[in-house]
C-alpha cells in the first residue's frame, strides 16, 4: 500500500516522462507496485480492500463487556487506572503486552459510544472592548533576592483584542493588588477600555448563595472610578478567561527564557526584579503595537486622579512596643509606647505616621496571623533589662541569621548566662549600627576560634579607625560609707 502523496507523484511522473522504473524511483516506489497503480488507474483509497476479519483471537474478549459497564458508568476513567484494576481481578486474561491493545479500544469507544464533550466557541474581540486580569504564581521560575527565594504572585493584565499585556508583583490575592494592578495597566496605557474582567476571586466578589456570587462594594468603587464595566466568569469555569490564562503561561514562558539568556535567577533586590519583569513586558508588547493603536484609539480617557492604593487604620502602640494591623502584630520604636499612629497598609508595606509626619516603613507579614519584631526596635529596651531576654516570647526573631543564634550560644558558654546575654545584646546594638551582613561576617571567624571574645572586640574590629574606645572601671561602692550614714543622726526638717 503506497500513500496517497506517492500515488500523486507517480502519476504525474509518468505523464511527463513515460518511463516506469524512473517514475518509481521518484515517487519512492516499487517498480512493479507502481506498474499495478497505474494499470488499474485508481486511488490507494480505491483498491484498498475491506478488513473484517481479525487475524488473531482478541485479547480483550473476556474483559471488555466490563470495561464497557465500568466506563459508562464514570466516563472519566483512565484507560490505564481501568486496565490497572481489571489486570488485578482474579481470572483475567488480561497481560501487559495488552495494554496498547486496551488503551486504542478505549480510545474508539470514546469517539463512538462515549459522552458528549465540552465545546470551546472563539469569540470575537473588539478593540478597546476588554481588559482581563488575573493572578499567576511564578514558582517554577525560582527566581531569588540575594539568594533567598522570592515568594511572590504577578498580577496580570491582558487586553483581549490585541493581547497587550502588563504585570506587577504582588504578595497575595488581594484587593489592594488588584487595584496596584489594574491602575498600572490604566496609567501604562493612558486610557481606559469598557469593561473589566476578573475570576470570582474573593478580591473581586463574594458568595451570596451556593454557586452564586455577587461584586465587592470595593470592587464595584474600582470600576465606577474608571467607568469601568464589571465582568466575571461562570464558577469553575476558567477558561472562559481564556486570553489571560494563555497569557499567563506564554509570560512565565518568556520570563524563564530571559533567566536563562540573563545566566542567572539571583537579583540584588526585589526592586531590580521588578525592571526585569517590565523590560520582558515591554519587549513582548513591542510586536502589539498596530493593535494596540486600534484600542487607544477607542478608549476612553482616565480621571484626573488615582484610587488611593492603600486602606487607613488608627491603632495605639502597646506597652510592648508593637502595633497590631489585621492580626498581625509588628514592632516599633519604643518611644511611640502609649501614642496612636495613623497606618497606611499598602499591598507589600506599611507607613506609619504620627500627625502627619511619617515615622516609620515596615514590609507586610504576609497571611493574617504572627508577630513581626525587629531587633532594632527592642534592642535598647532589652539592653536596660537584660532579664527580659530569657523569656521572651519573640526571642527566636532576635536571631537575624543562624550565624548570630550561632554567636548567643557561644558567648553564653564563654561568659556565663547572665553577662552572656548583655554580650549578645550588645552584639545586636553593633548589628543596628553597622548593619547585619557586615556583623554576620566577623561572627564567622569569631566562632571558628577558640579563645573568648566580645561585642566590644567585634565592633573595634568594624570600626578600625574610629578612636580609641572609651572603657569605664567597674564601679566598686564603699559600703562603710553608707553604714556611716545610717549610724549618724540626720535631722529632720518640718
Amino acid at each position: 500500500m503506497i500513500t496517497e502523496k506517492q500515488w500523486r507523484r507517480l502519476r504525474e511522473e509518468y505523464a511527463r516522462t513515460h518511463n516506469m522504473k524512473l517514475s518509481a524511483l521518484r515517487a519512492g516506489v516499487d517498480r512493479k507496485t507502481a506498474r499495478k497503480y497505474l494499470q488499474e488507474e485508481a486511488t490507494p483509497q480505491q483498491l484498498r480492500k475491506p478488513h473484517r476479519w481479525r487475524t488473531r483471537a482478541d485479547p480483550l474478549a473476556a474483559d471488555w463487556p466490563k470495561a464497557v459497564a465500568m466506563l459508562k458508568e464514570a466516563p472519566e476513567l483512565e484507560a490505564r487506572s481501568l486496565f490497572d484494576f481489571l489486570s488485578a481481578q482474579t481470572g483475567s486474561g488480561l497481560k501487559p503486552e495488552h495494554i496498547r491493545t486496551f488503551q486504542r479500544r478505549v480510545r474508539q469507544w470514546r469517539g463512538t459510544e462515549g459522552p458528549e464533550k465540552e465545546v470551546m466557541f472563539a469569540q470575537e474581540r473588539v478593540p478597546g472592548g476588554l481588559l482581563e486580569v488575573d493572578w499567576t504564581h511564578p514558582g517554577q521560575l525560582q527566581v531569588t533576592v540575594q539568594g533567598q527565594p522570592l515568594d511572590h504572585l504577578l498580577c496580570h493584565g491582558v487586553l483581549a483584542y490585541s493581547n497587550w499585556q502588563w504585570a506587577v508583583r504582588c504578595q497575595s490575592e488581594s484587593f489592594l493588588s488588584l487595584v496596584s494592578a489594574v491602575q498600572a495597566c490604566l496609567n501604562r496605557l493612558g486610557k481606559a477600555p469598557q469593561c473589566l474582567g476578573t475570576d470570582n476571586s474573593s478580591a473581586a466578589t463574594h458568595e451570596i448563595d451556593a454557586g452564586k456570587r455577587a461584586y465587592n462594594p470595593d470592587y464595584l468603587d474600582l470600576c465606577a472610578h474608571y467607568d469601568l464595566s464589571p465582568l466575571t466568569i461562570n464558577v469553575g469555569c476558567p477558561n472562559e478567561q481564556g486570553d489571560v490564562e494563555s497569557a499567563n503561561r506564554h509570560l512565565k514562558r518568556r520570563l524563564d527564557q530571559h533567566l536563562l539568556l540573563r545566566g542567572s535567577r539571583d537579583f540584588p533586590s526585589a526592586e531590580s526584579y521588578d525592571q526585569f519583569v517590565a523590560s520582558v513586558l515591554e519587549s513582548a508588547n513591542a510586536g502589539r503595537q498596530a493593535r494596540l493603536a486600534e484600542e487607544l484609539a477607542v478608549m476612553r480617557p482616565l480621571p484626573p486622579n488615582r484610587l488611593a492604593e492603600y486602606r487607613e487604620l488608627f491603632v495605639q502602640v502597646s506597652s510592648q512596643s508593637t502595633i497590631r494591623v489585621r492580626n498581625v502584630s509588628y514592632s516599633v520604636p519604643s518611644r511611640l509606647i502609649g501614642q496612636r499612629v495613623r497606618v497606611e497598609r499598602y499591598e507589600s508595606e506599611l507607613k506609619v505616621f504620627l500627625g502627619r509626619e511619617p515615622v516609620l516603613r515596615l514590609p507586610r507579614q504576609r497571611g493574617d496571623r504572627g508577630v513581626v519584631i525587629d531587633f532594632r526596635h527592642v534592642v535598647g529596651p532589652l539592653l536596660r533589662k537584660p532579664g527580659a531576654f530569657a523569656q521572651y516570647q519573640h526571642r527566636e526573631q532576635l536571631y537575624p541569621t543562624p550565624g548570630f543564634r550561632a554567636a548567643y550560644d557561644r558567648l553564653v558558654a564563654d561568659h556565663g548566662q547572665k553577662d552572656g546575654v548583655t554580650e549578645y545584646l550588645q552584639v545586636l546594638r553593633v548589628a543596628a549600627e553597622h548593619g547585619v551582613d557586615a556583623v554576620d561576617a566577623r561572627l564567622s571567624s569569631c566562632l571558628e576560634g577558640k579563645q573568648k571574645w566580645t561585642a566590644l572586640m567585634l565592633a573595634r574590629e568594624l570600626t578600625p579607625n574610629r578612636g580609641r574606645w572609651l572603657e569605664t572601671p567597674s564601679l566598686v561602692p564603699d559600703l562603710q560609707c553608707y553604714d556611716a550614714l545610717l549610724g549618724s543622726e540626720v535631722p529632720h526638717v518640718g
